[in-house]
């Protein structure tokens, strides 16, 4: 006669370890959809705001720049006030200021920052422009650092976003012709 074989072990189904792997899922997707990203800017436009030349050698440049920014995060953001530093030629040029605001969740909207230029820099670089002006074509540098904090409901975190932009402009037309732009988040303990 044959021996008694022992039925195959089966594994149970339970809810308990259905609800871990659901709440384990659910949290791995909420890391991947939550993890902060760097927001996005991009200068739209450059218009004259302002000019005055009271000789012998004063200049006042007033320019308005458009700048489109995104925020790719789920949750709003608060930041403090900023300036803009405008670079030419590896020399500060100006400023421009962005004031102490905030931007919904997943959204885009347009700033339209005040900028100035100093004349005294202007008038020591202009053999370089008057070059650039011919061409239609100047570089320039901007950065910026932005600090603020990314809340929801009780929770918030600091963080700081480092930008740094180059940019091509036709400088007869005030037009935007190409530009690159690098940021970097740092997001703090809070």
């Amino acid at each position: 006669m044959g021996s008694a074989s022992s039925p195959p072990s089966r594994r149970r189904w339970s809810w308990g370890s259905a609800l871990a792997g659901a709440a384990t899922t659910a949290a791995a997707t909420a890391l991947l959809l939550c993890r902060p990203r760097d927001p996005r800017f991009e200068l739209i436009s450059i218009s004259l705001s302002t000019f005055h030349f009271r000789p012998p050698a004063a200049l006042d440049i007033g320019l308005t720049l458009t700048v489109h920014a995104t925020n790719p995060n789920v949750v709003p953001v608060r930041y403090g006030p900023s300036t803009v530093s405008i670079l030419y030629g590896g020399a500060h040029l100006g400023t421009a200021h962005l004031d102490a605001g905030g931007q919904p969740a997943t959204s885009c909207r347009l700033l339209h920052l005040p900028a100035r230029l100093d004349g005294v820099e202007l008038a020591h670089r202009a053999r370089s422009i008057i070059s650039d002006v011919a061409r239609r074509h100047m570089e320039l540098e901007a950065t910026v650092e932005i600090a603020g904090e990314a809340a929801v409901l009780l929770w918030s975190r600091p963080f700081s976003v480092r930008i740094d932009s180059h940019i091509t402009v036709d400088p007869i037309l005030l037009e935007v012709v190409e530009q690159e732009n690098s940021s970097e988040m740092q997001l703090y303990l809070a």
